[in-house]
Order: C-alpha cells, then structure tokens, then sequence
C-alpha cells in the first residue's frame, strides 16, 4: 500500500560521499543527523561510516578500508 505524501520525515539522515584510499568512492552513505553538527561538524560522520565499513568488512571476510576524506551531499565546495 502506498504511504501517503508527507509521511517520510526529512532531515532524519545527512548523506556523505566517501573517497578511501585505495581511489575507490562510495556515494550516498547515510549517516543520522543527530550525530552531526556542533563543534565537531560533520567529523562524527567519520567514525559511524568506520563503523559500518568494519561491519560489512567482518561479513565479507575483508578488510576495511581506509577513509582518505568525506564529502557530505549537497555541501557546496570551499
């Protein structure tokens, strides 16, 4: 059954794309929005995306790999 229109709370999640090390990107990486902004910014968006990286590392039987940088979606560029 469809959900009617305005149902979907927005600003629930902040999106960021993620550039690793090795030169591989992933894009549109969900991270909630109450773990950002204050003094740290967008910074504890680093941590939770580690988090998940470690996760599906520990599923797939390889490991993580290593953030170069985080670009949140929609940011304009400095």
């Amino acid at each position: 059954m469809a959900k009617k229109p305005g149902t979907n709370p927005k600003g629930e999640f902040a999106f960021f794309n993620v550039f690793y090390e090795d030169g591989s990107q992933r894009s549109n990486r969900r991270v909630p929005s109450e773990l950002l902004g204050g003094l740290d910014g967008d910074e504890p968006a680093r941590g939770f995306i580690m988090e998940q990286d470690r996760e599906i590392a520990e599923k797939s039987g390889r490991p993580p790999l290593a953030i170069k940088d985080l670009e949140r979606v929609g940011a304009k560029k400095k």
